[in-house]
Protein backbone atom coordinates (compact mmCIF):
# COMPACT_ATOMS: atom_id res chain seq x y z
CA UNK A 1 0.00 0.00 0.00
CA UNK A 2 1.49 3.90 -0.76
CA UNK A 3 0.26 6.28 1.53
CA UNK A 4 0.77 10.12 1.51
CA UNK A 5 0.57 12.49 4.29
CA UNK A 6 0.82 16.12 4.14
CA UNK A 7 2.75 18.14 6.71
CA UNK A 8 3.38 21.02 4.53
CA UNK A 9 1.18 23.49 2.47
CA UNK A 10 1.73 21.11 -0.33
CA UNK A 11 -1.73 18.54 -1.36
CA UNK A 12 -1.31 16.14 -4.32
CA UNK A 13 -4.61 16.29 -5.95
CA UNK A 14 -3.97 13.31 -8.08
CA UNK A 15 -3.14 10.71 -5.40
CA UNK A 16 -4.30 7.40 -7.57
CA UNK A 17 -1.93 8.86 -10.64
CA UNK A 18 0.84 9.08 -8.12
CA UNK A 19 0.57 5.70 -6.31
CA UNK A 20 0.15 3.99 -9.69
CA UNK A 21 3.20 5.30 -10.76
CA UNK A 22 5.11 4.25 -7.85
CA UNK A 23 3.62 0.72 -8.18
CA UNK A 24 5.15 0.46 -11.83
CA UNK A 25 8.41 2.23 -10.31
CA UNK A 26 8.79 -0.53 -7.86
CA UNK A 27 7.92 -3.51 -10.49
CA UNK A 28 10.60 -1.85 -12.97
CA UNK A 29 13.00 -2.68 -10.48
CA UNK A 30 11.72 -6.61 -9.85
CA UNK A 31 10.32 -5.58 -6.44
CA UNK A 32 6.68 -5.42 -5.12
CA UNK A 33 5.12 -2.71 -2.74
CA UNK A 34 4.89 -3.64 0.91
CA UNK A 35 3.90 -0.44 2.85
CA UNK A 36 5.15 2.95 1.11
CA UNK A 37 4.46 6.16 3.29
CA UNK A 38 5.52 9.51 1.64
CA UNK A 39 5.27 12.04 4.43
CA UNK A 40 5.55 15.45 2.79
CA UNK A 41 6.60 18.21 4.68
CA UNK A 42 8.73 21.36 5.61
CA UNK A 43 12.60 21.90 5.89
CA UNK A 44 11.71 22.85 9.77
CA UNK A 45 10.04 19.23 10.33
CA UNK A 46 12.99 17.22 8.08
CA UNK A 47 15.91 19.07 9.87
CA UNK A 48 14.49 17.87 12.96
CA UNK A 49 14.02 14.29 11.57
CA UNK A 50 17.73 15.10 10.65
CA UNK A 51 19.42 15.99 13.87
CA UNK A 52 17.60 13.44 16.03
CA UNK A 53 17.95 10.16 13.94
CA UNK A 54 20.75 10.80 11.65
CA UNK A 55 23.11 13.22 13.92
CA UNK A 56 22.94 15.56 10.69
CA UNK A 57 22.58 19.09 11.30
CA UNK A 58 21.76 20.34 7.00
CA UNK A 59 18.51 20.95 5.30
CA UNK A 60 18.13 18.09 2.83
CA UNK A 61 15.13 16.97 0.71
CA UNK A 62 14.92 13.58 1.30
CA UNK A 63 15.55 11.42 4.13
CA UNK A 64 13.95 7.55 3.73
CA UNK A 65 13.57 5.03 6.35
CA UNK A 66 14.30 1.40 4.96
CA UNK A 67 11.90 -1.53 6.29
CA UNK A 68 12.07 -3.36 3.11
CA UNK A 69 12.63 -7.55 3.62
CA UNK A 70 13.57 -9.42 0.55
CA UNK A 71 11.62 -8.49 -2.31
CA UNK A 72 8.95 -6.57 -0.57
CA UNK A 73 9.80 -3.04 -0.73
CA UNK A 74 8.51 -0.53 2.52
CA UNK A 75 9.75 2.85 3.81
CA UNK A 76 8.68 6.00 5.60
CA UNK A 77 10.03 8.70 2.67
CA UNK A 78 10.31 11.94 4.27
CA UNK A 79 10.47 14.91 1.80
CA UNK A 80 10.66 18.63 2.37
CA UNK A 81 8.35 20.48 -0.17
CA UNK A 82 10.51 23.68 0.26
CA UNK A 83 14.04 21.78 -0.65
CA UNK A 84 12.05 20.53 -3.72
CA UNK A 85 10.92 23.99 -4.67
CA UNK A 86 14.02 25.58 -4.05
CA UNK A 87 15.48 22.72 -5.98
CA UNK A 88 13.63 22.99 -8.97
CA UNK A 89 14.30 26.75 -9.02
CA UNK A 90 18.05 26.46 -8.91
CA UNK A 91 17.48 23.45 -11.57
CA UNK A 92 15.11 24.96 -14.31
CA UNK A 93 12.82 22.30 -14.04
CA UNK A 94 9.04 22.44 -13.28
CA UNK A 95 8.33 21.75 -9.55
CA UNK A 96 6.02 18.51 -10.44
CA UNK A 97 9.10 17.10 -12.36
CA UNK A 98 11.66 17.67 -9.21
CA UNK A 99 9.20 16.44 -7.02
CA UNK A 100 8.81 13.30 -8.71
CA UNK A 101 12.52 13.13 -8.92
CA UNK A 102 12.86 13.04 -5.05
CA UNK A 103 9.93 10.81 -5.18
CA UNK A 104 11.71 8.13 -7.23
CA UNK A 105 14.68 8.85 -5.39
CA UNK A 106 13.59 7.30 -2.21
CA UNK A 107 12.11 4.25 -4.10
CA UNK A 108 15.23 3.77 -5.68
CA UNK A 109 17.03 3.91 -2.45
CA UNK A 110 14.93 1.13 -1.04
CA UNK A 111 15.52 -0.95 -4.16
CA UNK A 112 19.29 -0.95 -3.03
CA UNK A 113 20.50 2.07 -5.01
CA UNK A 114 23.03 4.44 -3.32
CA UNK A 115 24.37 8.10 -4.36
CA UNK A 116 27.21 8.63 -1.82
CA UNK A 117 30.11 8.28 -4.72
CA UNK A 118 30.43 9.66 -8.38
CA UNK A 119 29.25 6.25 -10.02
CA UNK A 120 26.70 5.27 -7.65
CA UNK A 121 25.21 9.37 -8.50
CA UNK A 122 25.36 8.83 -11.78
CA UNK A 123 23.43 5.49 -11.90
CA UNK A 124 20.73 7.05 -9.37
CA UNK A 125 20.20 10.17 -11.37
CA UNK A 126 19.70 8.09 -15.05
CA UNK A 127 17.08 5.56 -12.90
CA UNK A 128 15.59 8.11 -11.51
CA UNK A 129 15.25 10.03 -15.24
CA UNK A 130 13.73 6.73 -16.04
CA UNK A 131 11.08 6.91 -13.65
CA UNK A 132 10.22 10.14 -14.14
CA UNK A 133 9.25 9.17 -17.88
CA UNK A 134 7.51 6.24 -16.64
CA UNK A 135 4.88 8.96 -14.81
CA UNK A 136 3.04 9.53 -17.96
CA UNK A 137 3.47 5.85 -19.32
CA UNK A 138 -0.09 4.16 -19.05
CA UNK A 139 -0.03 0.93 -16.84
Amino acid sequence: MIAFHFKSELVIQKKTDYADWINRVVDSEGFSVGQIDYIFCTDDYLLKLNKDYLNHDTFTDIITFDYTEGKIISGDIFISTDRVQDNAKKFDVEFSNELRRVMSHGILHLAGFGDKSKEEKDIMRLKEDEKIKMFHVEP
